[in-house]
Order: C-alpha cells, then sequence, then structure tokens
C-alpha cells in the first residue's frame, strides 16, 4: 500500500519535471483562452487544451464546441 504512494508521488513528480507548464499556468491559461473564446462565440462546455512537445518547439492545440458566432457590428 505505502510503495503504491510512493509510487505516484514519484511518477507526479516525473511528470511534472518534464512539463513544460506547471498545473497553475496550465489553468490560467485555459481559462484565459476560455474567456477569448467566450467573446468570438457561443461556447458549448469546457476549453480543452494539448501541448505537443517538439524538438525545438511545441504544438498547442485549444478545443472547444462553439454553438454560433458572435458577429460584430461596425457604426459609423
Amino acid at each position: 500500500m505505502r510503495s503504491e504512494v510512493t509510487k505516484e508521488r514519484l511518477m507526479g513528480i516525473l511528470h511534472a519535471d518534464k512539463e513544460e507548464m506547471n498545473e497553475v499556468t496550465r489553468e490560467a491559461c485555459i481559462a484565459e483562452f476560455s474567456r477569448v473564446a467566450g467573446e468570438y462565440f457561443e461556447t458549448e462546455g469546457d476549453v480543452a487544451m494539448e501541448i505537443k512537445r517538439g524538438r525545438s518547439s511545441s504544438e498547442v492545440s485549444v478545443t472547444f464546441r462553439a454553438n454560433r458566432v458572435k458577429n460584430f457590428t461596425i457604426v459609423k
């Protein structure tokens, strides 16, 4: 039992060490993407973010469901 807890803690530490973005930053980033998406779309559900690490850069994908686009009207 105790070895399982220790193993889980170690795996968590190793996983966090490999990540470029810690959990607090990740949550803040997703919250900001969600806020911006809500300005342009009527969104449904949660915003998800995936980071794929490459050799010299990372690919970041943000996904969410949108019911409609919020078009802006320009007043002259």
